[in-house]
């Protein structure tokens, strides 16, 4: 029998998402998206654990923190198939898609799964709720450094297309199938997408005004270039020893939401600011807009 635990982890739920499973230490996978829920999370870990074990023989235990993919899996699913992917009140069953998958994944296959409580200590679900949470981390820290590049240089005179050039540069190497930087007035906004039919995640933040600083402003370049060879909390720590001060690592930005509302907004502020000002509003209101 093969024992293997899933999970997933949303940062602010939805956002920055990731899933893993993990079955020992040479036998785990993980991954995520730049927006989703914790859910999506949890559902894709078991999703990515069946398809990867589909060629095996032996019965798989599933260990798993969430009462929601256990019942969804064991409880709900014939129901809602009979239904037409409907739930017992007609509204459509929520991540559909993921759940269709799963049911077929399952068929044929000897599954059971088993309830764990989660952060207590169980070494199968915390290894695969380390895998989860940093790859959910990534997609927020990789963002981050766009940002912090692209500000540090405009901060210290460089020209608004080397900043955006580098801020680019460093996204792009790190693994984004999407990446955009865009500066107008005393604003840089970034967005990045982890997949090209994700959901975009967008952020912006108020450039402070310096003199040029040519030194600083080519070290940093010089991180961006080389994003692709190191780590990302490499990269932090040398932006913070460039800049001399604390990153902004998820800390004050604001994000615009997801989508076409975040895409128009990011469209406008490159047009006016004003116009990108009031579509800044009309994103708080229609999203659940997080101070980072």
């Amino acid at each position: 029998m093969i024992t293997a635990a899933a999970d997933g982890s949303s940062l602010a739920n939805p956002g920055p998402a990731g899933w893993a499973w993990y079955i020992d230490d040479d036998h785990w996978d993980c991954g995520g998206w730049p927006h989703g829920t914790n859910n999506m999370g949890e559902l894709m870990a078991v999703l990515d654990l069946l398809n990867s074990t589909a060629g095996m023989d032996e019965e798989l235990l599933i260990l798993c923190d969430s009462q929601y993919v256990i019942n969804s899996l064991t409880t709900w699913l014939p129901g809602w198939k009979r239904r037409g992917w409907k739930k017992g009140d007609g509204k459509p069953v929520l991540n559909a898609d993921l759940m269709k998958q799963l049911d077929r994944a399952l068929q044929g296959r000897r599954v059971r799964f088993e309830w764990v409580k989660g952060h207590a200590g169980h070494p199968l679900n915390e290894a695969a709720d380390e895998r989860a949470r940093a790859a959910a981390t990534a997609h927020r820290e990789v963002l981050d450094l766009g940002l912090e590049i692209g500000c540090g240089m405009l901060a210290h005179g460089a020209s608004v297309s080397s900043a955006i050039r580098a801020s680019r540069h460093a996204m792009r190497d790190l693994g984004m199938a999407e990446y955009h930087t865009d500066v107008t007035g005393n604003m840089i906004i970034v967005s990045v997408r982890g997949k090209p039919d994700g959901e975009p995640l967008t952020a912006m933040r108020v450039v402070p005004v310096g003199h040029q600083d040519f030194e600083l402003i080519t070290m940093l370049q010089q991180v961006a270039s080389e994003a692709r060879g190191k780590s990302i909390p490499d990269s932090r720590a040398r932006i913070e020893a460039i800049l001399g001060r604390q990153g902004r690592w998820g800390g004050l930005d604001v994000s615009l939401g997801f989508g076409a509302v975040s895409s128009a907004a990011a469209l406008m502020f490159g047009a006016r600011w004003i116009v990108g000002l009031l579509a800044l509003i009309v994103a708080w209101s229609i999203h659940r807009t997080q101070v980072w």
